[in-house]
C-alpha cells in the first residue's frame, strides 16, 4: 500500500487535513443524522473491502475472529458517535462541535483508569481543569457583557459534544483492543473495513429505530456523502492508522490540533459560522489542554521505560551475582571440581 511508504509526519498531517472537513461535509449534505452516518459508512465499505483484499494479496495475515468481532463492536460505537455528532453540529455548529470532540483525550484517560487500572498521567490531571473551563466557554455558559454564543442551542450542543467525546473514546479503546490482538497489527485496511461494516449495520438499525431516514436534495446529498466517505472514512483514517504508531506522542499532540483548527476555518469560510470571542477563548483552552495532556506522554513514557530498563538491568546483574555465589558455595561444600562449574 503506497501510504505505508510515506513519512509518518506527512501521512498523519494529510490524514488530519482530510478528517478536518468531516463536520462541514456532514452539514452540507443536509441529510438526517442516521442517513449521514449510513451514507458515510456504506459508501466507504466497497473501497475499504478492495483495500483489505489487496492487503491480503500482499501477504497480510487474515484477521483473528476476536479482532473481527471487536472491530465490528467498535463500529457500533462509531455509528452512535456519528449520529450524536450530527445533532451537536445542528446545535452548536460544525467547527465548535469538532473541538468538543477532542475532549476524548480526557475521557479515554478516565475510562482507562476505571476499566484498565491505568492511572492518569500528572500532565493530564493538570490539563483537565483547563479543558473543562474551555468547555464552559464553548457552551456559552459564561457569556457576559451582552456577548452571544454561536449556535441555535450552545448549551445543548456542549452536552452533545461531551457525549460525542465519550462515545468516540469508547470507539477508540475498542478499536485499539481489536488491533492489539496478535496477527491483527499488520492488517490496517481489514480492521477498518470490519469497523465500518459494523457501523453500517448499526446506522441502518438506529435509523429504523429512530425513524430518522430523511434526505435533502438527493443528488447533492449523495455527492457530499460520497466525498465525506472518501476523504474521512477511507483516506483520512487509513493515513492516521498507518502513521500514528510510528510517531512520538508529542508530535501526535501537535497534529491533533489540525483537525479542530481546520474545521473551525472551513466552517467559517463555507458555512459562515462566527463563534463569539469567549467561545474562541474556550477553543484555545481545550486545544491547549490536549497538547499538554498528550505532548507530555512521550517524555513520561521514555522516562518510565528507561527506569524500568535500569531496574531490570540492575536486578539481572544482582541475580547473576547471587547465582554465581550460590554455585561457588555449593561447589565448595561438595568438593566439586572447578572444571565442572559453569
Amino acid at each position: 500500500m503506497p501510504i505505508r511508504t510515506m513519512p509518518p509526519t506527512a501521512a498523519a498531517t494529510a490524514g488530519a487535513v482530510c478528517i478536518s472537513s468531516s463536520a462541514v461535509l456532514m452539514k452540507l449534505a443536509h441529510a438526517s443524522p442516521s442517513i449521514t452516518a449510513l451514507g458515510r459508512c456504506a459508501i466507504a465499505l466497497p473501497l475499504l473491502g478492495a483495500l483489505a483484499w489487496a492487503e491480503r494479496r500482499r501477504g497480510a495475515p487474515p484477521l483473528p475472529a476476536r479482532s473481527r468481532w471487536l472491530a465490528r463492536l467498535a463500529g457500533l460505537f462509531l455509528a452512535g458517535d456519528l449520529i450524536v455528532w450530527s445533532h451537536a453540529i445542528d446545535a452548536i455548529g460544525a467547527g465548535l462541535s469538532t473541538v468538543l470532540g477532542n475532549l476524548q483525550v480526557l475521557i479515554i484517560a478516565v475510562l482507562a483508569w476505571i476499566f484498565l487500572g491505568e492511572r492518569p498521567r500528572r500532565s493530564l490531571v493538570l490539563a483537565s481543569p483547563v479543558m473543562l473551563a474551555g468547555l464552559v466557554l464553548v457552551g456559552g455558559l459564561a457569556d457576559v457583557g451582552g456577548s452571544r454564543a454561536y449556535g441555535t442551542d450552545p448549551a445543548l450542543g456542549a452536552v452533545l459534544g461531551v457525549a460525542v467525546a465519550v462515545i468516540y473514546a469508547v470507539y477508540i479503546l475498542t478499536l485499539r483492543q481489536a488491533t492489539s490482538v496478535p496477527g491483527a497489527r499488520s492488517a490496517v485496511a481489514a480492521v477498518l473495513f470490519e469497523a465500518t461494516a459494523g457501523a453500517t449495520v448499526a446506522s441502518a438499525l438506529l435509523g429504523l429505530a429512530l425513524n430518522d431516514y430523511r434526505v435533502g436534495p438527493t443528488w447533492a446529498a449523495l455527492g457530499w456523502l460520497a466525498l465525506l466517505a472518501l476523504t474521512s472514512q477511507v483516506i483520512g483514517w487509513l493515513l492516521i492508522t498507518v502513521s500514528m504508531p510510528r510517531l512520538p506522542a508529542g508530535m501526535i499532540g501537535t497534529l491533533l490540533l489540525i483537525q479542530p483548527a481546520g474545521s473551525i476555518a472551513l466552517s467559517y469560510v463555507f458555512l459562515g459560522e462566527r463563534p463569539s470571542a469567549l467561545q474562541l477563548v474556550g477553543v484555545v483552552l481545550i486545544l491547549a489542554g490536549v497538547v499538554v495532556a498528550v505532548g507530555s506522554s512521550s517524555g513520561v513514557s521514555r522516562s518510565s521505560r528507561s527506569s524500568r530498563s535500569s531496574r531490570s538491568s540492575r536486578s539481572s546483574r544482582s541475580s547473576r551475582r547471587r547465582t554465581r555465589i550460590m554455585r561457588q558455595a555449593s561447589g565448595a561444600s561438595t568438593a566439586v571440581s572447578a572444571s565442572k562449574s559453569p
